[in-house]
Order: C-alpha cells, then structure tokens, then sequence
C-alpha cells in the first residue's frame, strides 16, 4: 500500500511505437530520473513504495505500452491508486501521425509489435484504440510527427523543468602528447606544437604547464596571446551549436609534443574561460606525469 510522500514524483512515459519514447526516457535520465523500461505494471506501486524506502530516489521514470499485454487493462487503476496514495505522478503519451511512423518503421525496418505479419499501419491502428485508456490519463500528449531527435528533447526538458535547456553539455579538456597518441573518444583535437617550446629552456625542461615559470612563459609569447583570441572566439561559436544538437558530451583535446608543457598551460586558460560560463567543465591532464 502506498502512504502519501512529497519526496518522490512519478512520470510514466507512453505512446505509439515509433513515436520517440526511448528518446524521451534517455532525457528523464539525463534529468536524474531513476528509469525502468516496461516494469510490469501490476510491480509499479511496489516498486515506487521500494525506490521511497530507499531514501535515495526521488524521481522515477517509468514506461508503460503495448508490451504490457493484458496487463494494460489495469492502467487506470494503478494511476488511481498512485495519485489516491499521495504519489505525484505525471503521465507524457507520444504519438505521430500513421504516415510519419509508417516512414520511421519502414526506414528502422523493424516489424510493428502488434502485426509481425501484417501491415504496419494495421499495427499502428490496433496499438492506438489499445492505448486509448492510457492517452485519456495522460498528463501530457506530444506529437511527434514533425519533431526531430533534438527537438523531442527540448521539448520533453521543457515539461519537465520548464526550460528546453535543462541539460546543460559537458565539456571536458585533454592535455596531452602526440608522441603518446590522440586521446581517444576526442570530438576537436588542436596542436599546440607551434608554440614556443619549454622543453628548451633549461631551468623549465623538468617543470610543468601545472607551474607558474612554465605558465608565465608560454602565456608571454605574443603568438599564444593571438592564439587564445582565436581560439577562444571559435569556442564561443562551437559550443552553443553542439548543445543545440542535443550533445551531452563534448571532448575538446589540445596536444603539443609531449603533453607536459604547452598543451597544459593553454588548457588551464580555456578551463579558466569555460568555467565562468559554464557549469559543467571537466579537466584531463593525461601525460603531465610522463617524461
């Protein structure tokens, strides 16, 4: 049995296959929702009462559609029995237009899950009258026919948080050495190796871009100050339109000979520039320890 707590809140995703529910549950997820995908729905009420017990869940995402079966049929009650014990619960039901799911089975060529011998349409129509319950319970009904990946999840950020930018990108900064490779899984990587090399100052060859001697010097060379201007300016530009693309990561490396020096001295100056305008700013020395 459910007893009433404010602490933790309910959305239950459903909708038309094809229509963008895995888009939808990878948004919740980014959001913090602990999701589960096609939980029996006679276990909802035990499973929200266990993620309370918990202590540590506060929000719980949850799909229900056509591959609950017979068990559909008990939608309205459990819905009834969530908001009756107190649990806030919203329902978001996604659909398109036939011609529009019809494309995207067609361009996916996977099999409607009602009709794995019959037509997609037939099992697009069949699936709406078993869905009809569910979509006169929800909360929120989304159309997707005309909607892009990323505009499905502005949309579903902006329902949820009341801003389509909810989550913000993470940027993450690589130092590091060509003579050690690229680091891997880099979506901009920039050579630094133009710059004015520590390695051939004495007093600097066993320091580090980690130090002020070695920061001051290369930061004093009039073709890294141009450098940085440039540079920065290109950030500012790429930024923006990786989030507009709904990218959740972007992995910007900056490499010089042997990842100790200039690469480390110019991450630091864009780690700097980024984390005041941005909340979300990883750093990597990957070689600084190598000689």
């Amino acid at each position: 049995m459910i007893s009433g707590d404010q602490s933790i809140k309910v959305v239950i995703i459903s909708g038309l296959s094809g229509s963008g529910k895995s888009t939808a549950v990878k948004v919740l997820e980014d959001l913090d929702y602990y999701c589960v995908d096609n939980l029996p729905l006679v276990l909802v009420t035990t499973f929200v009462d266990l993620c309370r017990q918990s202590g540590t869940i506060q929000k719980v995402g949850l799909v229900a559609d056509v591959r609950e079966g017979e068990f559909l049929k008990e939608f309205p009650a459990i819905h009834k029995q969530l908001r009756e014990g107190g649990t806030p619960v919203e329902v978001l039901f996604l659909e398109a237009g036939d011609e529009a799911l019809t494309h995207r089975f067609q361009e996916t060529r996977r099999r409607h899950p009602l009709t794995p011998t019959g037509t997609v349409l037939d099992g697009i129509r069949l699936e709406r009258r078993a869905l009809e319950d569910v979509r006169r319970l929800s909360d929120h009904i989304l159309d997707t026919s005309s909607l892009t990946v990323h505009d499905l999840r502005r949309e579903v950020n902006r329902l949820f948080t009341g801003s389509p930018d909810a989550t913000k990108m993470t940027l993450s900064l690589v130092s590091f050495g060509y003579r050690n490779g690229l680091p891997e899984h880099a979506d901009l990587t920039v050579d630094v190796r133009f710059l004015p090399n520590p390695n051939f100052v004495e007093e600097l060859r066993l320091r580090t871009g980690l130090e002020q001697p070695v920061t001051d010097y290369v930061l004093s060379q009039p073709e890294t100050q141009a450098f940085i201007e440039k540079f920065f300016d290109l950030i500012d530009f790429l930024v923006p339109l990786y989030e507009k693309e709904g990218k959740a990561y972007l992995t910007i490396g900056i490499g010089c000979t042997g990842g100790r020096h200039r690469s480390v001295v110019i991450v630091r100056e864009l780690e700097k520039y980024l984390k005041a305008r941005h909340d979300h700013v990883l750093v990597d020395h990957r070689d600084i320890g190598r000689h």
